[in-house]
């Protein structure tokens, strides 16, 4: 969250007077990274299950 903050402030406050360009892709990127890290974050935590069936019920 704080490499988030980082980008969007120094986007917002630094790299606008050189190139608005690069500002908005920094912006984006910020916007971007907290989905994306709790989409792999979530992954780990799905590969060893799976939902229950019918014989796991039965045993």
């Amino acid at each position: 969250m704080g490499a988030c903050v980082l980008l969007i402030l120094l986007a917002w406050n630094v790299v606008r007077l050189w190139s608005t360009a690069a500002a908005v892709v920094m912006s984006v990127v910020a916007a971007l990274l907290p989905p994306v890290a709790a989409f792999v974050a979530n992954q780990g935590a799905l590969d060893g299950t799976r939902p229950p069936t019918l014989d796991d019920e039965q045993r």
